[in-house]
């Protein structure tokens, strides 16, 4: 089962393995990401990471089977690194209602605004979550497990009252 998908531009780091991993229970972690996937620099810094008894796999995005990962019984985090790649998988079958799509660090640019210390969403990004959301998709934007997550409502509203960022 996926129990959570996160988007974060850093993909595998410590606040990931240290925080999200014991929170979620997870089993596995899944990094869809084509440019790592093709990458044996980050192939090895993948599996030096990882904490005994946790698996990993780097798969390129289209290539996951997402209905297989959905129905597997091991529960498994994915992470991607822009938003753009969750429509992307939604769009190559991840299943809705199923996992949270979690907005963890999403880096800054010059399109995009400021929706919490580690967010920072263009108005093309704020429209994908909506569909995804109006899909049947649950989203939400936090950092840290323990943080309050901010949903779509609140990622709408902080949107609004943020500048561009220039």
């Amino acid at each position: 089962m996926i129990a959570l998908v996160r988007v974060d531009n850093r993909l595998v780091h410590g606040q990931v393995l240290v925080t999200w991993v014991p929170a979620l229970g997870v089993e596995a972690i899944l990094v869809a990401d084509d440019e790592a996937a093709a990458s044996p620099l980050a192939r090895a810094a993948l599996t030096l990471a990882l904490p005994p008894g946790l698996r990993a796999t780097l798969e390129p995005l289209g290539a996951v089977d997402w209905p297989r990962r959905a129905a597997s019984p091991e529960r498994t985090l994915v992470v991607v690194r822009e938003v753009a790649d969750l429509e992307r998988a939604a769009a190559g079958g991840l299943p809705p209602g199923r996992a949270t799509l979690n907005l963890g660090n999403v880096h800054y640019a010059r399109e995009r605004r400021q929706i919490s210390p580690s967010v920072f969403l263009s108005a093309a990004e704020l429209a994908a979550l909506e569909r995804l959301a109006a899909a049947g998709f649950r989203v939400e934007a936090r950092a840290l497990p323990a943080d309050a997550p901010l949903g779509l409502d609140e990622i709408r509203r902080r949107f609004a009252a943020a500048p561009e960022a220039r």
